[in-house]
């Protein structure tokens, strides 16, 4: 059996718990919009089409904030196309995923079930075909109170009050060839700067992510963030960083290790974004928004879906990437929120791809039911559960190999601190896929607390590691209690099953 001991002080903390942290992402790609958040004539919809068994499922999940409405589509998408009359909406063409873009859902649409879901919006705008003056015109579209031409098309649009829409990303992916639109880091630095400029002329108020690296593997990582933020470092105020991991060839050990990359790919923009700010002697710190991230098969989209689309010809929300996630992705998504929170000091937005049908946590079918995906599990756990202080914690822990990162840590973790109410909530995962790990946590500054709760994700009975959650069997896989999580002598003791994320709750 592996073995693992983690030292928590309460003097050793990194940063408050960013609210936004816990964020997610809608985008016009697949079934994400349309037969997923919205769909008319569902017996569970509305009658503004939204679909309350989906907005149940949002609800109980707890996302913060939430990216709209691109991602790649944004980058060639007229956000006038998306208001006024549905009747008089334009239908176009989608070259980012070869769709038909009906416009049947839009900015209104999305401010009104971003209000029914209670998460903030994070609006993108397209910097891929379009520039400075389209984006100031969306801004005053959406915040200016009234009396100008575009926020009285607003309020003739009914929409009388602003959206006040207070966080902004400047583009997508502008670095990736795949993008419409794609530029240099020079090019799309100097756009980035002027169209931010611009758009706090009209409302000073608002925040904006500027476009980061679309993966660490990207040929000019490192290079771009620094030419983007030599430029704009004082005009925004978040660069993102995008990242998604999937299983190469079987090999699970280096998969459940993916923590380990990103927490490399944080630690290097990090560096990069400091040495701009100690170059430029700017005083401002610029932080990052970790704004697309997830478990994706994206080589079977590389080799199957795309040709099958394009085959298909122009259709309306075609099914695309719907992947059907299982134990051992559960456990890595759990990971990947571990690394989120234990740099909450410097990432301070994030938003995991996507929220519903495409690689999402939330399944929906046509006229039929919705459901969680395994992903929802830690998801919705550490959106509910982490409050307060980021806890700095020491781990010790037996080596599991792997081939792509050596011997790693055998567990993954992070943990919070909640001063008002003395709850401390450690979040652990075993990475192990054989072995139970015998955890101990030593509690330093911290008098009389108990284990008040403790749950894992993991192998459900007469299950492996590939159990999913499918529409006839919802439940294969859910929180299950954490049998014998005990304080003995101010140390908390647990035995972790092999392949799990755990949550511990101590008051």
């Amino acid at each position: 059996m592996a073995d693992a001991r983690i030292t928590i002080d309460r003097d050793f903390t990194i940063a408050d718990v960013p609210r936004r942290l816990f964020g997610s992402f809608v985008e016009h790609m697949g079934r994400c919009v349309y037969t997923g958040i919205y769909e008319p004539g569902h017996p569970q919809a509305d009658e503004r089409g939204f679909r309350r068994d989906v907005l149940e499922l949002v609800r109980e999940m707890g996302p913060t904030v939430i990216r709209y409405p691109g991602g790649n589509f944004v980058s060639g998408y007229r956000w006038e196309d998306g208001v006024g009359p549905v009747g008089d909406r334009p239908r176009r063409i989608d070259g980012a995923w070869h769709t038909i873009e009906t416009n049947a859902f839009g900015l209104h649409e999305f401010v009104d079930w971003a209000r029914e879901a209670d998460v903030e919006i994070m609006e993108a705008i397209n910097l891929g075909t379009r520039g400075v003056e389209e984006a100031r015109a969306l801004v005053e579209y959406s915040n200016h109170p009234g009396g100008t031409y575009w926020s009285d098309m607003r309020r003739r649009n009914g929409a009388e009050d602003p959206f006040d829409i207070k966080l902004w990303c400047l583009g997508n992916e502008l670095d990736g060839p795949w993008q419409i639109g794609h530029k240099t880091a020079a090019e799309y630095g100097r756009l980035a700067q002027e169209t931010a400029k611009a758009m706090k002329l009209v409302d000073d108020s608002i925040e904006l992510v500027a476009v980061g690296s679309s993966n660490r593997g990207m040929p000019t990582f490192g290079t771009w963030e620094h030419t983007v933020l030599t430029h704009a470092y004082d005009e925004v105020d978040y660069i993102s960083m995008h990242a998604y991991y999937r299983e190469l060839d079987g090999d699970a050990e280096s998969f459940l290790a993916e923590a380990v990359e990103v927490d490399a790919f944080i630690d290097g923009v990090i560096a990069t974004i400091d040495a701009v700010k100690a170059a430029g002697k700017h005083t401002k710190q610029v932080n990052i928004s970790f704004d697309e991230w997830n478990v994706w098969d994206f080589d079977r989209y590389n080799n199957e879906e795309e040709a099958a689309i394009a085959a298909a010809g122009w259709r309306e929300h075609p099914r695309l990437i719907e992947d059907t996630y299982n134990v051992t992705d559960a456990v890595v998504v759990g990971t990947f929120l571990n690394s989120l929170l234990r740099h909450g000091d410097r990432v301070h937005i994030a938003n995991q791809a996507q929220l519903v049908n495409v690689i999402a946590p939330i399944r929906s079918e046509q006229g039929g039911a919705a459901w969680r995906q395994t992903s929802f599990w830690p998801f919705e756990r550490m959106a509910r559960l982490a409050r307060g202080r980021i806890l700095q914690l020491a781990v010790s822990a037996s080596q599991i190999a792997t081939k792509q990162y050596g011997d790693v840590d055998s567990v993954d973790a992070a943990a919070t601190f909640d001063e008002e109410t003395g709850r401390v909530v450690l979040f652990v995962a075993n990475r192990s896929l054989e072995s139970p790990n015998d955890l101990t946590v030593d509690l330093r500054g911290f008098d009389g607390l108990r284990v008040v709760g403790a749950e894992t994700l993991t192998i459900p009975d007469g299950g492996d590691r590939f159990t999913s959650n499918l529409e006839t069997t919802p439940d294969a896989v859910h929180m299950v209690p954490l049998s014998a999580a005990e304080v003995v002598d101010g140390s908390v003791r647990a035995t972790l099953p092999a392949l799990s994320w755990s949550v511990i709750e101590l008051a």
